[in-house]
């Protein structure tokens, strides 16, 4: 697997890099956000480690800015700060995991196998023929989502989140179901409050799709047709 590391602390970058390698990883180091957004929108990277802290372009700029170009892209935050709003703050720039500083690598590594499982997971979606809700089209094969012809921009998340309220239309979908869904490659799945995060990030992206996702108190979320 072809990986960028944004790090710019060089001696966690180099001791980084040397262990990534000898896992397996092809590994290529930004010292500054600039070029890690140069380098990810250039180059088909297979996932991308990104410091929160970078110079010259915070990691959530670089972020926020390469999802534009790589909606799919298998993303992990560093961050050397654990409150809840950073968490938050991180997850609606569009990362898929994040990781507090300081860690251990074995963790660094499972978060990574567990982001690339979801990723091709996510990739081979379930057989058949496009699914249509209102103006949204679902092509599960192609791991594509469009809304009158325009290609909806989805972190693999959130087209986890999607397909499983599409295919489940008009039926509550609860918040374990929801995590289910998230850990059945045996990768930590977030928790409660992070699901609320992709869900408000899902119904933006849904505007002028005719369809919505409602919360049911107490029981979940339902997809649903709107009325034009």
């Amino acid at each position: 697997m072809n990986l960028l590391l944004a790090e710019d602390d060089a001696l966690l970058a180099d001791a980084l890099c040397a262990q990534l390698r000898r896992a397996g990883f092809e590994v290529e180091h930004a010292p500054n956000g600039a070029v890690a957004e140069y380098l990810l929108v250039k180059q088909g990277f297979d996932a991308a480690i990104l410091d929160i802290g970078l110079p010259m372009l915070d990691g959530l700029t670089v972020l926020s800015r390469v999802r534009v170009a790589r909606p799919g892209l298998p993303v992990l935050l560093l961050t050397a700060r654990d409150a809840l709003e950073d968490r938050v703050q991180g997850l609606n720039a569009g990362a898929d995991d994040y990781l507090t500083k300081p860690f251990d690598f074995p963790e660094l590594e499972a978060r990574l196998h567990a982001l690339l499982r979801r990723a091709r997971l996510g990739v081979a979606g379930a057989g058949g023929p496009g699914v249509g809700c209102g103006h949204l089209l679902l092509e599960p094969e192609a791991r594509r989502a469009t809304v009158d012809g325009q290609a909806l921009e989805l972190s693999p998340r959130e087209w986890q989140l999607l397909e499983l309220l599409v295919t489940q239309r008009d039926r509550v979908v609860t918040k374990e179901q929801i995590l289910q869904t998230w850990g059945a490659d045996g990768g930590e799945a977030p928790t409660n409050n992070v699901i609320e995060v992709y869900i408000h990030r899902l119904r933006k992206k849904l505007e002028g799709a005719g369809v919505g996702v409602r919360t049911v108190r107490g029981l979940g979320y339902l997809m649903e047709t709107q009325a034009s």
